[in-house]
């Protein structure tokens, strides 16, 4: 009897042990399971110099543009530290230095912009090092930080009267108008990405069916329709220039036949500012004419339209069942544009719905 009371009474209080320890454990942050593991076994933590490197050579050419000047501030910083050193607490206190000493320009939004911009880099870092069983998820010290919340985009569409100023002295003014009337007719018509001319080759220009190849952001890729006149001119282009003569090279170049960078754009911008000053007012750039292209095909043809037009897609397409019934193809981007520039389109539809 005595043997079958004192039973009951220990399982009873090896449980209330147990759950102790769990609570206990819980308290510490330690994962139970993470005591069944030897230390060992686990791999080692590398430093923030010996790790970033790796990450960079591992992410797409635009996300190392984008986030490398801040991967190298933090390897400044915090270079021979593991990765799991830094508290949430020091990443937000870098976080708030970064925010204050951001170049302060005209459209500067008190540096949330380069705020948000470390965070996201910082999270890239270390989602890389989790899904090289590096760290946890639960150690991630990146993902228990705030990242600044986005605020709406000043750019607007551009009026009528503005784009004829802009391709004025765009023609009239600089070194070479002959190129620049080019990039500007290139982002009116197709609503590209900056990346997307500079990534533009002469491989990639349909000649018969008006359509060139976009390669942007997030590896996105899109035939583009365009006139016939710009189709026109960037194969004259490219024969001029020399880069017919390298299907896989760069297709717009300067007339030595150097292949342009962005620093084009920002002489060109920097140009029509001193005879336009709204532009530097603004901060105008090529992508407030891809935000005029598309405001306009949306307000005289659809959503949709303007969905496809602009080269949209992401997650939320997937999560919207309307979009699924109602995409637009590039018959219909073909349509818009054929209304854009005044110019018929081989696959434009017409009024009979062919």
């Amino acid at each position: 009897m005595t043997t079958q009371t004192t039973q009951p009474a220990t399982m009873a209080a090896d449980r209330e042990l147990v759950a102790a320890a769990r609570v206990l454990l819980q308290r510490m942050g330690v994962d139970p399971a993470d005591l069944m593991q030897d230390p060992a076994d686990r791999p080692r933590v590398p430093t923030f110099d010996k790790y970033i490197p790796q990450v960079e050579a591992a992410v797409s050419p635009g996300t190392a543009g984008t986030y490398g000047s801040y991967w190298k501030r933090i390897t400044a910083k915090w270079g021979p530290r593991g990765l799991l050193d830094p508290t949430a607490t020091e990443i937000e206190q870098f976080k708030e230095e970064i925010k204050a000493n951001a170049v302060q320009r005209r459209n500067s939004r008190g540096g949330r912009g380069t705020a948000e911009n470390f965070i996201a880099a910082l999270r890239c870092l270390y989602k890389h090092a989790e899904k090289d069983g590096l760290i946890k998820p639960d150690e991630n010290p990146a993902a228990k930080t705030a990242k600044p919340r986005r605020q709406g985009s000043t750019r607007h569409a551009l009026s009528n009267t503005q784009m004829s100023e802009i391709n004025f002295y765009v023609g009239a003014t600089g070194d070479d108008p002959e190129l620049d009337t080019l990039l500007i007719r290139l982002h009116t018509e197709s609503a590209c990405r900056t990346g997307g001319a500079l990534a533009l080759r002469p491989r990639d220009l349909n000649r018969d069916q008006c359509l060139v190849y976009l390669r942007e952001k997030e590896g996105t890729a899109r035939w583009q329709p365009v006139s016939r006149t710009l189709m026109t001119a960037l194969l004259e282009h490219a024969e001029q220039r020399g880069a017919a003569e390298d299907l896989d090279g760069q297709l717009l170049r300067y007339r030595n036949g150097r292949p342009i960078t962005d620093r084009r754009y920002n002489h060109l911008w920097d140009r029509l500012g001193r005879y336009l000053p709204w532009v530097t007012t603004l901060n105008v750039s090529a992508h407030w004419i891809r935000h005029t292209t598309l405001t306009w095909v949306e307000r005289n043809f659809s959503f949709a339209v303007a969905h496809a037009y602009a080269g949209h897609f992401d997650e939320g397409d997937n999560k919207n069942a309307t979009l699924t019934y109602v995409k637009a193809t590039v018959h219909d981007v073909a349509t818009a544009l054929s209304a854009l520039t005044g110019e018929p389109h081989p696959l434009a539809v017409n009024a009979a719905g062919q």
